[in-house]
């Protein structure tokens, strides 16, 4: 695997060989502190990849600024041929980057079916003029709902359709925006701690959908804790600490990387963290 996505052997920051998104000394400061000091980062098209590291590393802060919802004090990145440095967060979706957020960002007093049609990011009854077009968005209106009843059918969201979103689950909600993300057609889907609050009953459905992003032929950039999924989803495994980027391979050899595990679990350096969860490490289990 590693030869068919790295070019050479895996090393921090090492190129790939179908890039969809490249980064180049980002760097991010609040205050004194420095949250990311990145020299060099590339994602590989068509594959599912974790980033992980310890809380406090700066993974979401990485998310944040890739994505636009955060401005970086230095550096510069492309995605699928597009510069997107200091690009507003709406058009950096509408390029085909979505991401999801750690807390759930579904809107509770909508309904299901109208928080699916929120991520449509072409409804030309959003223009002024576009609005008096009548014939124009409501054929387009018919097409999205279309749309969004067939994800809803596939994350087994259909019976809930009408629910407003308030009364959905943890896990139902997750499902939601990772459903809702797809509206747009996304090339890449970055998932922010997926699997966070959701009740173990809904964990495969969630990783079976993360995998059906794959095989759909999007890429996946997600944020997780918990070390077995990674290891039995990833295709490719980045690891950042302290800001930076300090380890990345496949995920069988990253987990065995003694200085990733010792990051990670301390005491426990002897563990294969594909075995333990990081709630496992804290707990001393």
């Amino acid at each position: 695997m590693a030869n068919q996505i790295s070019v050479g052997e895996p090393a921090p920051g090492c190129k790939k060989v179908d890039p969809i998104l490249v980064a180049s000394n980002v760097t991010r400061q609040f205050g004194g502190l420095t949250a990311v000091n990145v020299e060099h980062l590339e994602i590989p098209r068509g594959q599912i990849t974790a980033l992980i590291g310890p809380n406090g590393a700066g993974k979401t802060t990485m998310f944040n600024l890739l994505t636009g919802f955060d401005k970086p004090n230095t550096g510069e990145w492309d995605f699928d041929g597009h510069k997107l440095a200091g690009v507003a967060s709406y058009k950096v979706a509408r390029l085909g980057m979505i991401r999801t957020f750690q807390l759930t960002k579904a809107l509770s007093l909508l309904t299901v079916l109208d928080n699916m049609r929120l991520g449509d990011q072409k409804n030309p009854g959003e223009g002024f003029l576009a609005s008096f077009l009548r014939p124009s968005w409501k054929r387009h209106e018919a097409k999205i709902t279309a749309k969004a009843d067939e994800l809803l059918k596939r994350f087994k969201l259909d019976a809930k359709r009408e629910d407003y979103a308030a009364a959905l689950s943890g896990g139902q909600r997750k499902l939601l925006e990772m459903a809702r993300a797809l509206m747009s057609d996304p090339k890449l889907v970055m998932l922010d701690e997926p699997m966070a609050g959701v009740n173990p009953a809904l964990t495969q459905s969630l990783l079976e959908h993360i995998k059906g992003l794959k095989e759909s032929g999007t890429t996946v950039l997600f944020v997780e804790h918990d070390m077995h999924m990674v290891r039995h989803i990833s295709d490719w495994v980045i690891v950042m600490a302290e800001g930076k980027v300090v380890a990345e391979g496949p995920p069988a050899e990253v987990m065995k990387n003694p200085a990733v595990i010792d990051a990670y679990l301390g005491a426990h350096a002897n563990s294969d963290l594909g075995d333990v969860t990081i709630g496992d490490a804290k707990e001393g289990n």
